[in-house]
């Protein structure tokens, strides 16, 4: 139950720093305007939240955790709402973040 929460609070912080990062750089970058980049600046700031919220009480071991969940997480954001087309290179450095994550934050630890 404990890596299912985990992961669920992954997912989250991932929505919330990759959309709010997205929503400044379509304010920003693709001239949408302020409301876009103020959306973006208050998803970011509840990004910095989720991670209070790990099981785990070690804020190095959570955050380089996550780094697994943003690589993939932003690639996918890019096939989503940007119609970005990753190659064999993007998806297999993706899924080897991703098992570096599952290692960090699950591996069996004594104590």
């Amino acid at each position: 139950m404990l890596i299912l929460r985990s992961a669920a609070l992954f997912v989250l912080a991932a929505l919330l720093e990759i959309g709010g990062a997205w929503l400044v750089w379509q304010g920003l970058r693709e001239h949408r305007g302020w409301m876009w980049m103020a959306g973006g600046v208050l998803a970011l700031g509840a990004y910095g939240f989720v991670a209070t919220f790990q099981p785990d009480a070690h804020f190095g071991r959570v955050l380089a955790a996550y780094g697994g969940i943003f690589v993939a997480g932003s690639i996918l954001w890019g096939v989503v709402a940007d119609g970005y087309r990753p190659d064999r290179w993007d998806i297999t450095g993706a899924l080897v973040c991703l098992a570096g994550m599952a290692v960090i934050m699950w591996a069996p630890r004594n104590g």
